[in-house]
């Protein structure tokens, strides 16, 4: 016989301001719970020998078992010595795809039968998501692109429209990789705000929290009990276990004006001989927002799309201007990434465009690590005495 599922149910009101305990054979109902609330769940599977963010229907969807092996330029999958389902860090895929999707059509022009040319804004139904597993430092990241696309003079309609209907389950990291550097962002490990629902996975089931009256009306639906002082003190002890296990530190003291007052410094000729311009690290950056617009006709030449796709400060043709291409060597393009995530963008946005996940050094095929290059650069204005 098939085991029993528990079903989402209505239970008695849940107060706000505790921590509660999920059973582990519940975590199917909170699925279901989100499911019959009309989002679709988008939660963390193996895909392609990596850890990849899709649609899933189910707790069989999770990497069950599995975590990852990251370094400068290496991510390899390997099996955990336990049926963990959150057990792993950050894969290639961010959750910036389902808010700031990499290609979206934001205009129309047709030709009528007279001639005149007809503008138009497609009408795009919005999707309804869950995100499940959400990392603290892709919190920082969820909300770092609030502030670049929602919160300045000019908002961008399709990100709002995204981002109002988002239902996001945080997943508290119980464990780091080598690349993690989120203790000197100030971005986690810890889930401290930003999210609906926080899990804290334990051997038998969950810890959980509330975040947010959406998430409490969901814990109002779950078989949860208030969480054991044994439970809570475990689930302590499992985050804290992830922050000590971080050993790689970027030094932010002074950071923008030291990158700023270092444009001409020789650690940019040494990081060109190595880079490859590939845009990799822009790519699999949560907070990276570069995009260009591209207008694309059909055969008949009578209705032309334009469409907005993610780009690359490290492409050769993203700074062409009427005078040709300003960043035209990889030295520019490198520095004009590095400075700008970490020192202009303090500028323009109050905050850093960092948050210290370690993805750009992961899936960097040289294995350059922006950590190491800002302390060599510290080192040549900054020597040691």
């Amino acid at each position: 016989m098939p085991n029993q599922v528990p079903e989402c149910t209505d239970a008695p009101a849940v107060p706000p301001a505790a921590e509660w305990f999920l059973p582990r054979d519940s975590l199917q109902a909170l699925i279901e719970c989100l499911q019959e609330d009309g989002y679709t769940v988008i939660g963390p599977v193996v895909d392609q020998e990596a850890i990849t963010y899709q649609v899933i229907s189910s707790v069989d969807d999770l990497p069950r078992g599995w975590t990852e092996e990251q370094s400068a330029g290496r991510y390899r999958l390997v099996r955990r010595d336990d049926e963990a389902l959150f057990g792993y860090t950050v894969g290639p895929h961010s959750w910036k795809a389902f808010l700031f999707p990499p290609q979206v059509t934001v205009a129309r022009a047709d030709r009528s039968s007279d001639g005149r040319w007809e503008m138009t804004t497609p009408e795009e139904t919005v999707p309804r998501h869950a995100f499940l597993g959400v990392r603290a430092c892709e919190l920082a990241a969820i909300a770092v692109q609030d502030r670049v696309f929602l919160e300045g003079p000019w908002v961008d309609p399709v990100y709002q429209a995204r981002r109002r209907e988002v239902f996001i389950v945080a997943v508290h990291c119980t464990q780091a990789a080598s690349t993690c550097f989120c203790t000197s962002m100030g971005t986690g490990p810890e889930c401290r705000t930003g999210f609906d629902l926080a899990l804290t996975e334990l051997e038998d089931g969950f810890v959980i929290q509330g975040g947010s009256d959406a998430g409490h009306e969901i814990l109002e639906r779950l078989d949860v009990a208030v969480a054991a002082p044994s439970q809570s003190a475990a689930a302590g002890s499992a985050r804290r276990q992830a922050e000590r296990q971080i050993r790689r530190h970027l030094d932010t003291n002074g950071l923008r004006d030291l990158l700023l007052n270092s444009l001409d410094d020789s650690q940019w000729d040494a990081v060109a001989g190595r880079c490859l311009s590939c845009t990799n690290c822009t790519m699999v950056c949560p907070t990276c927002f570069c995009s260009t617009v591209t207008d694309v006709p059909d055969l008949s030449g009578d209705h032309v799309k334009r469409e907005r796709s993610w780009d690359s400060c490290f492409n050769v043709d993203f700074s062409r201007m009427s005078g040709g291409v300003i960043r035209n060597d990889v030295r520019s393009r490198y520095r004009q990434w590095l400075t700008h995530k970490l020192a202009s963008w303090h500028d323009q946005f109050g905050q850093s465009g960092c948050v210290g996940c370690g993805r750009c050094i992961t899936w960097c095929p040289p294995g350059i690590d922006l950590t190491e290059e800002v302390a060599a650069i510290r080192s040549h204005q900054e020597p040691i005495p």
